[in-house]
């Protein structure tokens, strides 16, 4: 009996034992959550921030690479007015060679000059401030165009990419062919595939060199030269290019008529006399087999 009393005093004190520490273990824990909490709700307080605003703040700086990253292909177009046109473009010549341009066509009259310069594409606004700057010089037009193709660029990278593994592809089973009709089925379509390949790195370089490299056209006219004004696009001027069209089409072919009527008249007179000739014997064997 005295045994028994004592296992279950034993039991009782257990039981107890692990209740305490079960409550000292869930205040401690809802302690440490209590003293943790802050910092993360307050970052002011020297708390890890939200990653949400880390992210954002992510995407908000690959947005402005993004922007300040952009590939633009530009045009610009100055008309200028001079007393010594080849003397302004000998000192506009200078001016874009020491910024690293170059001419790529010219064309000159006594009066009138026009080169067209290719401007690395960081460096044309200040080339085309310093034209503007020269002395003695007006500016009678100035035109600038902007192509943004910074899409067409990355979607020709992507295309180069795929193209290039999918060659790599091909030659995986150029190698393992064994029979020649195999060997020469791959080689056709690595052959049409490098082909792609070319198309599009030939693609690729010319629009990074139209990038690279702005166009610049700069005429030069004499002060006492009359400005060539350009004709705009209505109703009336293309109704006389057409007709001036009609009349040329009209002219050239009665100059074809001409050349070919000689040779009509030798040889369709013999056809002709034949096909009479022809004629007159079937109007006149009907006439023979009746009488």
């Amino acid at each position: 009996m005295g045994r028994r009393v004592g296992l279950v005093a034993a039991a009782f004190a257990v039981v107890a034992l692990a209740g305490c520490g079960a409550n000292g273990s869930g205040e401690s824990s809802a302690a440490d959550r209590a003293a943790v909490a802050p910092e993360v709700a307050s970052p002011q307080q020297g708390g890890t921030p939200p990653a949400r605003d880390s992210s954002g703040e992510a995407r908000q700086a690959d947005t402005a690479s993004a922007r300040d990253g952009r590939q633009l292909v530009r045009t610009a177009t100055v008309e200028l007015r001079a007393a010594d046109s080849s003397a302004v473009m000998g000192r506009v010549t200078d001016l874009v060679g020491g910024e690293g341009g170059y001419a790529a066509q010219e064309k000159s009259q006594p009066d009138r000059a026009t080169v067209t310069f290719k401007v690395p594409g960081d460096r044309l606004d200040r080339v085309l401030t310093a034209i503007a700057a020269l002395e003695g010089v007006q500016v009678v037009k100035r035109e600038l165009t902007t192509e943004d193709v910074t899409e067409q660029i990355v979607d020709v990278e992507a295309r180069l990419a795929n193209q290039r593994a999918s060659v790599e592809r091909v030659r995986g089973l150029l190698e393992r062919a064994t029979t020649t009709a195999e060997i020469t089925d791959v080689e056709a379509e690595l052959t049409k595939r490098q082909a792609e390949l070319e198309s599009l790195q030939r693609r690729y370089e010319t629009l990074k060199g139209q990038v690279a490299l702005s166009t610049l056209t700069v005429t030069v006219s004499a002060a006492g030269a009359s400005v060539v004004v350009e004709e705009e696009d209505d109703f009336l001027s293309a109704f006389a290019g057409g007709w001036h069209a009609l009349v040329d089409a009209f002219a050239w072919l009665l100059v074809v008529l001409g050349a070919v009527l000689p040779f009509a008249v030798v040889l369709g007179l013999p056809v002709l006399g034949y096909w009479w000739r022809r004629r007159r014997r079937r109007v006149a064997a009907p006439a023979t087999g009746a009488s």
